[in-house]
């Protein structure tokens, strides 16, 4: 990890961060409009472009409902493929928080590794990132501290990831919370067969789309639509290293590498949320 953030620290040139810089400071009217001078930017890293065609950042960004004057959690950025395109969108006009593990935690966590490794990826460039607020959370105590701020929260591809540690309803609570009445919670999820059960197929990066409804509606959200833009009737879900077997991880090394690479990424749920608005004293008495 140490050596891939100097190689892609090296890659940044000066005319890279003034480019950076008017990319930052541009006023941009919607996602669309932004996509077009990001989506073959320099600044994004090298074979993330190669991913639109899996992730569709344009539909899926327009389908949550985002406009770049919200203020926006991601949550779990990871290697910063989507970061690359909200820090640059929400900078005029918005606000972009993210969440990050502890980057000086202890060695051995592998915590402590996604955490140095998202803060060498900031470090790259001031001018892009140097307005992300980032929120240090305890992965498996997550505490946010944003009550009543957000208009939206996006979680890519996290959520198996919750389930495998036991916090999906802390997560949700704290999203709950941190949300405005009405605010948007974007979930982008590798979808698992619909009988599965969650507590194995987490394990493998699945989730049933069922069952992630009825966790986040159990925790005081509506769905308000979901979107097919990200599914993949090509992916079988079955196998030897789950999820991770597929492109972009291609954990299998030259194992079946064509195949995987023929299938694409996962085949994914987009669903949109609201946070469903507290009942009136009268509604409330009503139901008395």
């Amino acid at each position: 990890m140490e050596q891939k953030a100097r190689v892609e620290a090296q890659r940044w040139t000066p005319e890279m961060h003034t480019q950076a810089k008017l990319l930052a400071e541009a006023k941009y009217q919607s996602v669309r409009t932004a996509f077009t001078k990001l989506e073959k930017s320099s600044h994004r890293a090298p074979g993330h472009s190669d991913r639109d065609q899996y992730r569709h950042p344009v539909e899926t960004l327009e389908f949550f409902g985002l406009k770049p004057t919200m203020t926006v959690l991601e949550v779990g950025p990871g290697e910063g493929w989507f970061t690359e395109l909200l820090a640059p969108m929400l900078a005029a006009r918005g606000q972009l928080v993210v969440t990050n593990s502890d980057p000086n935690g202890p060695a051995t966590e592998r915590s402590t590794m996604y955490g140095r490794r998202f803060q060498l990826f900031t470090q790259n460039s001031p001018e892009l990132y140097g307005k992300i607020q980032t929120v240090i959370i305890d992965p498996k105590a997550p505490a946010l501290g944003l009550t009543g701020t957000l208009d939206m929260v996006l979680v890519m591809r996290g959520m198996h990831g919750w389930q495998q540690n036991g916090v999906v309803s802390a997560w949700l609570g704290q999203i709950h919370a941190a949300l405005k009445t009405n605010g948007v919670l974007g979930i982008e999820q590798h979808r698992a067969p619909a009988d599965a059960n969650p507590d194995e197929s987490a394990k493998r990066g699945y989730l049933p789309e069922a069952w992630v409804v009825q966790q986040i509606e159990a925790a005081g959200f509506k769905l308000a639509k979901k979107s097919e833009v990200n599914a993949n009737p090509k992916d079988t879900k079955d196998y030897p290293e789950g999820v991770w077997s597929l492109p972009p991880t291609l954990r299998q090394g030259d194992t079946d590498r064509a195949k995987y690479v023929a299938i694409g990424e996962s085949d994914r749920m987009t669903l949109r949320f609201v946070k469903v608005a507290p009942k009136s004293t009268a509604e409330l008495k009503a139901g008395e």
